[in-house]
């Protein structure tokens, strides 16, 4: 499968700069099913053509547990059209080999990331199974291209078979080059209506993630959604809520600053205290100690400062939805040499926990019995011992502004404790002067008088000899 991106803007070359590929180098990215091979038919200042090849490995396609078209019959998983057609293949080679012009970078000319200019894309060949020309203007025509098709026949030498689903399909738009990659990444799967993956939770992440700015706005977003999640109920019902939350938050933009930051969600504001604590120390290498779904981890893999990241949770699913949420088949080698996610327990001693410049524990120790909390002091503080330790835990006190929640009650029914303000100290400070730290305490959300905030945090430092 092939797809051009051209352009005449001037210079054309520009469009070299953006996808941060060189003309002169014929370069390629591997994926899990072949490679993609990325080269320039032509390139001067008055057009500029870049091409993307899929070189697919059939064979490749049905090792693991795969979704694969073809499956009515005995042979479908090797005889299907997946290695020819643009699919969800070639969305992932989309995001992996030109990733930096999709997330709107450009170090060497940022100021081009914004520049409309015009592009002219071809794709060969697109499948449209139900609705054809139609569904394909319907997805692509809102968004001000100009549509050009050229439908297939199934066999040239057989006429009467007729007509095929496969299409060559040419769009025209004066468009930012990130926002074309972005919509070519959602639509042309939701045009296949199918995966070569197993779709998940990580799913509807991605697909917010790539049509942030435009998908809510679409006239057709509620097919869109359902044929990018191959029309999984669940998965389509919970995407389309959150698009519509997008909408009702687009006026976001004319609310005052200090609006915007009590609207932020108590977890991001923690999560984003904990980053700042993180970088304020000058770590190079950190570990999240029950990193859940890996909301932090996502937010330590922007931040160049942490060559070496780990998450560890005792939970496998957990872990899971963490690599669904950091798109983890996607990710850039070089990225995912950073991090690494692997199972464990904090009671346990565990050499993996070791050598990490800082460590941080976001509302985990009020899961565990107040008895066991000294097996984790000591995996965490005597062996593990990082240079700074970032604690947070809930405010037993801020419970009363709850609605609805009864005295003595906690906020989770997984929670062993809540500890006030008090108790939190109390613990700290003696945990620091028995394993050499220091520790100092913030409040975490809105704090109100008497009670606090509903979050606190701890961060404890090794005392320098």
């Amino acid at each position: 499968m092939l797809l051009t991106i051209t352009t005449t803007h001037q210079p054309a070359t520009d469009l070299g700069y953006l996808l941060h590929k060189h003309p002169d180098k014929f370069q390629s990215v591997a994926l899990s099913i072949g490679k993609a091979h990325i080269f320039y038919p032509e390139s001067a200042p008055e057009k500029t053509t870049v091409a993307l090849l899929l070189d697919i490995d059939p064979i490749d396609m049905v090792r693991g547990s795969r979704n694969l078209a073809g499956k009515g019959f005995a042979l479908g998983q090797y005889v299907n059209d997946r290695p020819y057609v643009a699919s969800s293949f070639m969305s992932v080679a989309l995001a992996k080999a030109f990733s930096t012009a999709m997330n709107g970078k450009c170090s060497a000319r940022p100021a081009l990331v914004s520049v409309k200019m015009p592009l002219v894309v071809r794709i060969a060949v697109l499948p449209a199974p139900a609705g054809g020309e139609k569904l394909i203007r319907k997805l692509f025509e809102p968004l001000g291209y100009t549509v050009g098709l050229q439908r297939h026949t199934l066999d040239t030498q057989f006429a009467q078979w007729g007509e095929s689903k496969y299409y060559t399909l040419e769009l025209r738009h004066t468009i930012a080059l990130k926002d074309l990659l972005s919509h070519l990444y959602v639509l042309i799967p939701a045009l296949d209506n199918d995966k070569h993956y197993y779709v998940s939770q990580g799913e509807i992440d991605k697909l917010l993630d790539k049509g942030r700015g435009w998908l809510e706005n679409h006239p057709a977003k509620e097919q869109i959604t359902r044929r990018y999640l191959i029309n999984l109920g669940s998965l389509a019902k919970e995407a389309l809520n959150r698009l519509n939350e997008a909408v009702e938050d687009n006026t976001a933009d004319e609310v005052p600053e200090e609006i915007k930051q009590k609207k932020q969600t108590l977890h991001q504001q923690r999560l984003g205290q904990v980053l700042a604590q993180l970088k304020k120390t000058g770590a190079k290498s950190v570990i999240d100690l029950g990193c859940g779904e890996g909301k932090l981890l996502k937010m330590l893999l922007k931040e160049k400062q942490f060559e070496k990241i780990a998450g560890m949770d005792v939970s496998f699913g957990e872990l899971l939805k963490a690599k669904n949420k950091l798109y983890w088949d996607e990710m850039a080698p070089k990225q995912k040499e950073r991090i690494q996610l692997f199972q464990g327990a904090l009671t346990y001693r565990d050499k993996r926990l070791e050598g990490y410049d800082a460590a941080a524990l976001v509302e985990v120790i009020e899961h565990l019995d107040e008895s066991r909390l000294k097996s984790l002091e000591r995996v965490v503080f005597e062996l593990a011992r990082p240079q700074t330790m970032v604690i947070t835990t809930p405010n037993a006190e801020y419970n009363v502004m709850y609605d609805g929640m009864e005295a003595g009650h906690m906020r989770h029914t997984d929670h062993r404790f809540e500890w006030t303000r008090e108790e939190f100290e109390s613990w700290a400070t003696d945990l620091a002067e028995r394993h050499n730290y220091t520790v100092i305490f913030l409040p975490v959300g809105p704090e109100e008088p008497a009670i606090g905030a509903p979050s606190q945090m701890g961060i404890f430092t090794i005392k320098k000899s």
